[in-house]
């Protein structure tokens, strides 16, 4: 049985600063990007610094936020381009037909016949809807739309998804891999 509880979530990125009180400007990745203060304090990449955060505003598609102990520009630009995690546990469950990237990564992915394809290495959106980037066991990855009609069970615990590839997709990939 998978455990995602182990997993942190990436939840914003620290992209500059705005104006001399040491309040930084974060490009938010939560449904409301407000509530990216409302899980608690958040932590970096490497899980060694944790951070409180207070929103103070909105501009331009970023959230304004205060940072406990940040109190002037020169402190706040040291923070540019840290990531913001939470603990996987510390959100709330997803809606159904809903997942967090976090949950996928990691995943098997496997034919309607159980056949293995590879792994779910990162779920990328490009602008025309998420694709998930499974690394082949032979080698080499392939981008897969992820779409109901492509990817039609998922099942986290469990450790896999199951994949109806479009005609052609897997068969360009073995080409290239022989």
């Amino acid at each position: 049985m998978r455990r995602v509880a182990e997993k942190r979530v990436c939840l914003g990125v620290i992209t500059g600063v705005h104006g001399v009180r040491g309040v930084v400007r974060v490009k938010s990745f939560t449904a409301d990007p407000r509530a990216i203060a409302q899980y608690g304090a958040l932590s970096d990449e490497k899980n060694t610094r944790r951070f409180e955060l207070r929103v103070v505003g909105e501009v331009k598609g970023v959230v304004l936020v205060a940072v406990t102990g940040i109190n002037d520009r020169n402190e706040a630009e040291t923070l540019k381009g840290i990531r913001l995690y939470a603990d996987r546990d510390a959100l709330p469950p997803p809606q159904p037909e809903e997942f967090y990237h976090a949950d996928l990564i990691g995943l098997e992915a496997v034919t309607r016949g159980g056949e293995p394809i590879g792994e779910v290495r990162a779920v990328h959106d490009f602008g025309a809807g998420d694709t998930l980037e499974v690394e082949r066991r032979e080698g080499g990855a392939v981008m897969v739309p992820f779409t109901r009609a492509v990817v039609p069970e998922i099942d986290i615990e469990g450790g896999r998804l199951v994949i109806e590839p479009p005609l052609g997709l897997l068969d360009k990939i073995e080409e290239e891999a022989g």
